[in-house]
């Protein structure tokens, strides 16, 4: 019989001489340059353990069942978290008409109503910080100066007036810089990107500079009148406008006369050109759709955006250009991709009435709407998002959220989860009626078409449906 002590002697001997085998192999290992201490070995004990990965797809079989289940996941809590409405500025005393952003400061807004009223808002305080009467009878349009120490309104009075964007101090009377009496009534007005002149449309297209009482030049094209016009804010001397014979027409300020003019089959009440892409803009019309053109290329448009259920009143860019924000008569909100010919997004709410103006907030996070009911609202742009600081591991969380979503948008279940709003009652039932009569018309075309001579009824698509002509 072998006693303990011998017994343990031997396995020490064993285990020493195994322990020295394996140190020999690690070295041998890192002469062959195998095993790099590099690879594994943390240059501070405040770094991140590594951890070797392999990505080979046999070793994972259940990956992309995985993901989906995921991606599924996801995609139900952005519809369970998404609660966009944020704050309500009441204070106005009849409708808000017109809104401005500030080009220097994202909390600074002003608003201005059909009573004359102009208000100026903290966003951040979600208060009012200066009231003044700015006009008799309506404020029809409003523009802060690209250098945001001014801001230009004009209104039913006939007049354009200029106010300092500071209150007045203390015993100081609320007064304008400087006013200018006009021959008709101003509808619209914008201002310059870089210089001192700005823009106004009423019976005619007239260009001002600010030290001059009288436009430097007019422009009319045998239109009544106009509704509204806006710089480029990339080529900063073109200008497109929409007037009341269903035209928009375009514009060069070193020209003598209009550029070229397209004329649509119901009138447009609003454009706003795309911020990045100097040669498209997208106008808001009273056929219930929008449309994006590439002023280039004006015989139909690139795009035709439909969801809406009534006039289409107001409409502004996102500051990357790639999504607008739509404002409408049926009292509702629409984004809507760029490219895309549907919504991504609705918003409603009970006592919102029809929607009159929207704008877009210059960080890219906030939608603010202005309507009927004398309420200002101030809406997410995108209606999950977690608002306020955000910890590493949750934007890493987020992303890939975003990511797996993006990977399976396509899948029959997560596409119906992630199209689906709840809308109300009139305009659920509005919708149903409209796709019902275009069904119709459709059909009636058809029919016509099977029943007529080969090539006496060409097809025309819903992109040259609306465009009567272009005239140069």
């Amino acid at each position: 019989m072998v006693s303990p002590k011998i017994f343990g002697n031997v396995l020490s001997g064993r285990c020493k001489r195994n322990q020295q085998t394996h140190f020999r192999q690690i070295r041998a290992d890192i002469a062959l340059n195998i095993r790099n201490p590099d690879d594994y070995v943390r240059e501070t004990k405040l770094d991140i353990q590594r951890v070797p990965r392999n990505y080979d797809p046999s070793l994972h079989p259940f990956e992309v069942p995985r993901e989906y289940t995921r991606a599924l996941n996801a995609t139900k809590l952005e519809r369970v978290f998404a609660k966009p409405f944020l704050a309500s500025l009441d204070g106005h005393r009849d409708g808000v008409n017109c809104m401005a952003k500030h080009p220097k400061s994202l909390s600074t807004m002003l608003s201005g109503s059909c009573d004359g009223e102009l208000k100026v808002w903290n966003l951040t305080k979600r208060e009012c910080v200066r009231t003044l009467q700015a006009h008799e009878g309506f404020v029809r349009g409003m523009v802060v100066r690209f250098c945001g120490t001014s801001f230009f309104t004009v209104g039913d009075d006939k007049t354009i007036k200029q106010w300092k964007m500071e209150t007045p101090g203390y015993g100081e009377e609320e007064e304008p810089l400087n006013t200018i009496l006009g021959k008709s009534v101003f509808t619209s007005i914008d201002h310059h990107q870089k210089e001192g002149v700005f823009v106004t449309c009423g019976q005619q297209v007239d260009i001002w500079d600010e030290q001059r009482s009288s436009p430097i030049r007019s422009f009319s094209w045998g239109v009544d009148s106009f509704s509204c016009v806006r710089f480029n804010p990339v080529e900063t001397e073109l200008l497109a406008s929409c007037a009341s014979d269903r035209s928009i027409v375009l514009y060069d300020m070193r020209e003598a006369t209009p550029l070229k003019k397209v004329i649509m089959s119901m009138r447009s009440n609003t454009l706003c050109w795309n911020p990045m892409e100097a040669y498209h803009f997208t106008c808001s019309n009273e056929d219930y759709n929008l449309y994006t053109y590439d002023m280039r290329y004006l015989d139909k448009p690139f795009t035709v955006h439909m969801d809406h259920v009534s006039a289409v009143l107001d409409v502004d860019y996102s500051p990357t250009g790639k999504e607008f924000v739509s404002a409408s008569f049926d009292k509702t909100i629409r984004i809507f991709p760029k490219d895309s010919g549907h919504s991504r997004e609705v918003y409603h709410t009970k006592r919102m009435q029809h929607v009159i103006s929207i704008k877009w907030s210059s960080d890219n996070k906030y939608i603010l709407s202005a309507s009927d009911e004398m309420n200002i609202r101030l809406w997410k742009a995108n209606a999950a998002e977690k608002l306020g600081l955000l910890a590493p591991r949750e934007k890493a969380a987020v992303n890939y959220s975003q990511k797996l979503k993006e990977k399976f948008q396509h899948h029959p279940q997560i596409r119906r989860i992630s199209h689906h709003r709840h809308l109300p009652k009139s305009i659920y039932s509005q919708t149903k009626e409209l796709r019902v009569m275009k069904e119709a018309r459709r059909r009636k075309e058809r029919n016509v078409r099977k029943h007529s001579k080969p090539g006496s009824m060409p097809v025309v698509t819903e992109k040259e449906k609306h465009v009567v002509t272009v005239v140069k």
